[in-house]
């Protein structure tokens, strides 16, 4: 039951570090709204977020994997020496749990707005528009939103998970 608990602590975290790489992103996105030059050349384009799921080991399992792979190799005279590291836990798969974790930021491809400024510098010098970056306030206030209450979420599992495990040392004491 305790390695269920760490486990749930390691979902909990990774769940915390995907969420404040996705706040970042969208705090770096607000930064850069008039930003008309990069070093890439034209306007900022606004990065996002993809998340996968993370398989956490097990470490219960683990453990118990090694037991049976060591009762086995004892039970029919079987010396380590003559198995390859990679076939050590073939025939004993994990079970796993799922986290989440950035598999990649991508940039926007949405078109850049369009702002009628003909004194600015990065202004088209025939029609007057400067190309200003595709970053939306309203979406990105939304997204963080979210991002916040995501980390909540996370932060309040890992607060219960932390209370269960002292609950369960306590009653382990009497």
């Amino acid at each position: 039951m305790a390695m269920d608990l760490l486990n749930a602590s390691r979902v909990s975290a990774t769940g915390l570090a995907a969420h404040r790489t996705k706040m970042n992103l969208i705090a770096q996105n607000l930064a850069n709204v008039e930003t008309t030059r990069t070093a890439e050349g034209g306007p900022y384009r606004r990065q996002m977020v993809i998340f996968k799921g993370k398989d956490i080991d097990e470490f219960e399992t683990v453990l118990d994997q090694k037991l049976k792979a060591d009762e086995f190799f004892t039970k029919h005279g079987i010396s380590r020496i003559d198995i390859k590291p990679i076939e050590l836990f073939k025939p004993f798969e994990p079970s796993r749990g799922t986290g989440v974790e950035v598999a990649e930021i991508v940039k926007s491809q949405e078109d850049f707005r369009l702002v009628y400024n003909p004194a600015h510098p990065d202004a088209d010098p025939n029609t007057g528009y400067v190309k200003m970056p595709n970053v939306d306030h309203l979406t990105e206030v939304a997204d963080m939103v979210v991002a916040k209450r995501a980390y909540e979420a996370s932060v309040t599992a890992l607060s219960n998970t932390k209370s269960m495990i002292m609950k369960a040392l306590e009653i382990g004491k009497q």
